[in-house]
């Protein structure tokens, strides 16, 4: 069995391991080069120009504004998400009450209709929803102003995105009404697998909702709700915070740079401006937040491995 068990092993591994270092690791190798150079991202000829491209980012207010509007959202989007999926979820599986003839652990009425529901917006585009909300915060027409003015708020009247103070907060509740309903199924299909019996056995010593969430489901789902913390950061930080800011706000990016994010900073200065050895730097950037935010939740995350 031991005969040419490597060369199996290789054989195997050499066209993924290939493909991954050619679309992955080397674009990724490139762009720390570049970001040494003066490259336009239009013509073939650059120099090295050294650390003068991390000089002017460390120098670059709106960097600095940009990179604090990421942290933010990785630190309060899977926060936020998270908490509400499992939430979520457990009332799905597990949070309803005994009905007659029926098992002893169900959740709430409606069960299977809720999953649809949240789960609806995963069926559509994140451009298509990001126009739907763009148009539902319009002050003057948008579907939320009107709401108020009908039930009598005509002096609550936010200008959502036209405001700086508030227009960072709607891209982030568009991205949580966005992508909670994934962390619902992927929690869902975890909950489905915890035995009956640990519940049943948590019900007749008198154990409650509250506990038996914070004694039973959450420590057997802590390894998924880890992996599901690391991709909603990853989320964040990346493609989807670029889509809802790019289509929804004005600038984009704006007002006064309240809403820019290190990705679409990386766009704007790549495309629109032709200085893609400065996009390259703060794309490195955009890297080592990444990696130390993946490193920071699996490091805090981590304890003994539970098993059933």
């Amino acid at each position: 069995m031991q005969h040419g068990k490597y060369r199996f092993i290789v054989g195997f591994l050499a066209v993924p391991l290939g493909l991954y270092t050619l679309f992955v690791v080397w674009p990724f190798i490139q762009s720390i080069y570049y970001s040494f150079t003066d490259w336009t991202g239009l013509s073939p000829d650059f120099k090295m120009v050294g650390f003068d491209n991390y000089e002017r980012m460390l120098d670059d207010d709106i960097f600095w504004k940009s990179l604090q509007h990421s942290l933010l959202f990785a630190l309060l989007l899977p926060l936020v998400t998270i908490s509400l999926a499992l939430f979520f979820a457990f009332m799905i599986n597990v949070g309803g009450r005994k009905r007659r003839g029926g098992p002893v652990i169900t959740g709430v009425r409606g069960s299977s209709f809720y999953k649809i529901v949240y789960f609806f917006p995963q069926v559509l585009s994140i451009a298509i929803v990001a126009l739907l909300f763009a148009f539902a915060y319009n002050p003057d027409s948008g579907a939320i102003n009107s709401i108020l003015r009908g039930i009598g708020l005509d002096s609550v009247q936010p200008l959502w995105l036209g405001d700086p103070n508030l227009a960072l907060w709607a891209v982030m509740a568009v991205l949580v009404w966005s992508t909670v309903g994934f962390f619902v199924v992927l929690f869902s299909a975890g909950m489905a697998s915890i035995p009956a019996d640990l519940y049943e056995a948590a019900l007749l010593d008198g154990a409650n909702r509250s506990t038996t969430f914070f004694r039973i489901t959450l420590p057997l789902l802590w390894d998924t709700v880890q992996s599901g913390w690391v991709y909603m950061g990853i989320l964040a930080l990346g493609a989807e915070s670029f889509a809802v800011v790019q289509i929804m706000t004005t600038g984009p990016g704006g007002p006064d740079y309240s809403t820019t994010v290190m990705v679409l900073y990386v766009y704007q200065k790549a495309f629109r401006d032709g200085q893609a050895a400065y996009a390259t730097t703060i794309g490195v950037a955009l890297l080592i937040v990444t990696l130390a935010f993946a490193a920071v939740v699996m490091r805090l995350g981590r304890r003994e491995r539970l098993e059933y």
